[in-house]
């Protein structure tokens, strides 16, 4: 089977947090949504509703397909598709 699904837009949401150069805290206070929430999504303990999808998109200014990509996309190298 392959990898859980939540898992995979875990990393890739972490990655995308990293790449900003923010903190889970500031992810959560920007977003609005709860830190220790976010902390389940990105180890993939949670499986995030479509809303909080859409808030961590827009607060991470990015479009939303990009939170599904695979998680090692914008690495030099890589050319996965999601």
């Amino acid at each position: 089977m392959a990898e859980d699904p939540r898992i995979l837009f875990g990393r890739r949401l972490a990655q995308m947090r990293r790449a900003r150069g923010w903190s889970q805290e500031t992810l959560s206070l920007e977003s609005g949504v709860a830190r220790s929430y976010l902390g389940g999504v990105e180890r993939g303990q949670r499986n995030i509703a479509l809303l909080n999808i859409c808030r961590l998109a827009e607060t991470l200014e990015v479009p939303v397909a990009d939170l599904f990509a695979h998680p090692n996309a914008d690495e030099p190298g890589n050319h996965h598709n999601a």
